[in-house]
């Protein structure tokens, strides 16, 4: 009885310990959990963005508990933070800043110019530097600050706005996202 007693709170432990492992997608490990200053967020979902055959970068969505939903998450004033890797030579700066820009479009139905001065700022972040394959972008939002983007650690921009943050974050889960297959790796459906 004792050892049946062992084995099955070893089984729980192990299985309480493996929902905060990592993850690893197409070769690229998303961590359980990530941090900016004294905010830590866990890992909600993650997937591959991919064109024709192509998979371009691969996403992690990091929220402060899990959620399904997309629209919520958006437009929740709550810290969020999506981490995108490029995994493919395919993606450079022009064509990043092209897919982002096209991203609003879908995510804001088409009716950008609300927030043209704060996305221009934004895509300015693809475009400092030449973007490489590895190359990795968190994009943090912090409530009362805004959205921080980072590029492999270093701090490119920040826009303000929650009007900003739901658009930005509706690129990938709006109703019409820029890849239906990576919302749901996502929202971890």
């Amino acid at each position: 009885m004792k050892e049946k007693l062992i084995v099955l709170l070893s089984f729980l432990l192990l299985n309480i310990n493996t929902t905060e492992a990592q993850t690893t997608i197409n070769g690229i490990t998303l961590p359980a959990k990530i941090k900016q200053e004294t905010t830590e967020l866990v890992l909600n979902g993650g997937g591959v963005r991919t064109k024709v055959f192509f998979k371009l970068y691969v996403a992690g969505l990091y929220l402060p508990a899990k959620n399904k939903n997309g629209n919520e998450i958006a437009a929740a004033d709550k810290a969020t933070a999506i981490r995108l890797t490029i995994t493919s030579g395919l993606v450079d700066s022009e064509k990043m800043s092209e897919a982002i820009r096209e991203g609003f479009g879908k995510s804001m139905k088409g009716n950008t110019a609300p927030l043209k001065t704060q996305i221009d700022n934004f895509i300015g972040t693809f475009k400092k530097e030449e973007i490489k394959e590895g190359d990795t972008f968190e994009l943090w939002y912090i409530p009362g600050t805004g959205v921080k983007a980072f590029k492999n650690g270093k701090l490119q921009t920040t826009v303000v706005g929650l009007d900003f943050k739901k658009a930005l974050f509706g690129i990938w889960l709006s109703d019409s996202p820029v890849d239906d297959d990576l919302k749901e790796g996502l929202l971890g459906l």
